[in-house]
């Protein structure tokens, strides 16, 4: 979500890549939440920062404890900050219908695109 927002919003700007330490597939709660939000993510796909080895980045954002404390070194004058969002998978847990599922995508969405506005 994080990459699509930042894509939508400053196209013209920011080059976004996003990129895990581990992969579980594209989320089709994610893809439906940002399609509600008028952003298509269908054709993004998982991938591990490894596949990204060959750019150089200024700027790495987490958003998320596990790759927080986790993230790999980045060569050069990387900058790595943290702004932690919570996970929608693990927010969805609690909830039996698809809807409140479905809310928990759409308020992490927001947030999202709420930090990717600024940037």
């Amino acid at each position: 979500m994080a990459e699509g927002w930042t894509r939508h919003l400053h196209h013209n700007r920011i080059e976004a890549w996003s990129a895990g330490i581990e992969t579980h597939g594209l989320n089709s709660m994610a893809v439906t939440a940002m399609k509600k939000a008028g952003v298509d993510i269908s054709s993004h796909h998982a991938k591990l920062v490894d596949e990204l080895s060959g750019i150089t980045f200024d700027l790495v954002i987490t958003v998320c404890g596990h790759a927080d404390e986790n993230c790999p070194l980045f060569p050069g004058k990387t900058k790595i900050i943290h702004h932690g969002f919570d996970d929608p998978p693990k927010l969805a847990e609690r909830y039996d219908s698809e809807e409140e599922k479905l809310a928990c995508y759409l308020e992490v969405c927001r947030e999202i695109q709420k930090f990717t506005k600024k940037l």
